[in-house]
């Protein structure tokens, strides 16, 4: 047996040590494991060995599928990082940055992808997908200590990340230095992508966009009070709920966004008002339990999250969730490919931004994707606020998140 779990262990002990455990369970019959009262009450009264055979599901192999997702996404001790996937002396090297719930399944499409095609592809690549909770500063380091050589660059880049693909610091200098092009092909991205009021695609062709993290409200109607129930970004910042709202800020490439949007749309005003709302930074597990606290006064009334969490919720409980009226914040997850070796990654693109692959970010995760043949079942009431290519280009968007971030902290006058 591994030396994470065993079968007679509780399916709750386990999830709750191992929180990655809780998709992979999901997936395969135990849907309703991402339910936090249904975990804590069934979860406390099955062994994980009988859940199992209740499936059909042989016991000692599922557990050994579940003792390598926890490897993968634990840091190992040597180094603090979790350990690569796939390390050999290839010629050509992908990197990856894969949003938790949808990084196992995607992870095993793509080495069975692969697998099927190793002997057509003709040489070998390495690859390195790791989970997100893990952050991009291994990355960040590498490319700021080597700023003015492209050849430390991966030959495929899959992240979200604003600072690490925008810094003139960091990737932003190889931007504009047209290290990058878009190599998917696709001419128009998924309609809920490429409309009246949002365009994902680069128009300067360097950057392609797979999928979105969008981050919408999730209402405590427990401690809400007299206050206005709050439906938009502007209803956030009115003043009705200062000190009282949890962000992302753990999450920071989602918490970048939200800077930057309202920047966009508010000015200094506005990222002074979102640093008076902040009451704490708070992971979307902890906003779950939040409620069943004594001390009220430590219990956000907003909590800003991925729409992902939202599908964790008790619908009986005092948890409303909000799509802001006038969008959800989003933070793409990019695809960046360079134009030196583009023959060797077609390949690795054309997969990448296939429909199966976008499938696993819409069905699986909630993120919903690009691809134009990929139905994200999103309402068309449901709008995303995105700051905009031309944003982007006309800003120096490193010095403009370190310049956001220290207005923002200044005004919650917190140490986070």
């Amino acid at each position: 047996m591994n030396k994470y779990f065993n079968l007679t262990d509780k399916v709750y002990d386990i999830t709750e040590k191992y929180p990655e455990t809780i998709e992979i369970l999901a997936l395969n019959g135990f849907e309703n494991l991402k339910n936090e009262m249904m975990r804590k009450t069934l979860g406390k009264t099955i062994t994980l060995e009988t859940a199992l055979k209740s499936k059909k599901i042989n016991p000692e192999l599922f557990a050994e599928k579940m003792a390598e997702a926890i490897e993968q996404n634990r840091p190992s001790l040597s180094t603090g990082l979790a350990q690569i996937k796939k390390e050999s002396s290839g010629d050509i090297k992908i990197e990856g940055i894969l949003p938790c719930p949808i990084r196992i399944p995607l992870v095993e499409a793509f080495e069975k992808w692969l697998e099927e095609n190793s002997a057509s592809l003709g040489f070998e690549a390495d690859y390195d997908l790791k989970s997100a909770n893990l952050g991009v500063d291994w990355i960040k380091e590498r490319i700021a200590s080597n700023k003015d050589n492209a050849e430390v660059l991966s030959d495929l880049f899959l992240s979200a990340g604003f600072d690490l693909f925008f810094d003139k610091e960091l990737m932003g200098k190889f931007k504009e230095e047209g290290v990058f092009e878009d190599i998917t092909g696709v001419k128009k991205l998924n309609k809920d992508f490429d409309n009246d009021y949002i365009d994902l695609k680069d128009p300067k062709g360097q950057y392609s966009v797979i999928g979105i993290v969008p981050a919408i409200f999730m209402v405590n109607t427990q401690v809400l009070g007299d206050r206005k129930f709050p439906e938009s970004w502007e209803d956030l910042l009115s003043g009705e709920f200062e000190n009282t709202v949890s962000l992302p800020m753990k999450d920071l490439d989602l918490f970048n966004a939200v800077l930057l949007n309202i920047y966009k749309l508010y000015g200094e005003e506005g990222i002074e008002k979102l640093g008076k709302t902040l009451l704490r930074s708070m992971h979307p597990a902890q906003m779950v339990k939040s409620h069943t606290r004594s001390n009220e006064g430590e219990t956000p009334v907003i909590t800003v999250m991925p729409y992902f969490f939202t599908q964790m919720i008790d619908e009986k409980g005092p948890f409303k969730p909000v799509w802001p009226k006038d969008g959800a914040i989003i933070s793409p997850v990019f695809l960046l490919t360079k134009k030196a070796t583009k023959d060797k990654t077609k390949p690795f693109v054309d997969f990448l931004f296939s429909k199966e692959i976008g499938e696993i970010f819409s069905v699986n995760g909630k993120f919903p994707s690009t691809n134009p043949q990929v139905e994200n079942n999103i309402s068309a009431d449901k709008k995303f606020m995105w700051i905009g290519w031309d944003f982007i280009n006309n800003n120096d968007i490193g010095s403009l998140l370190k310049y956001t971030e220290n207005l923002f902290y200044e005004a919650s006058r917190k140490e986070i």
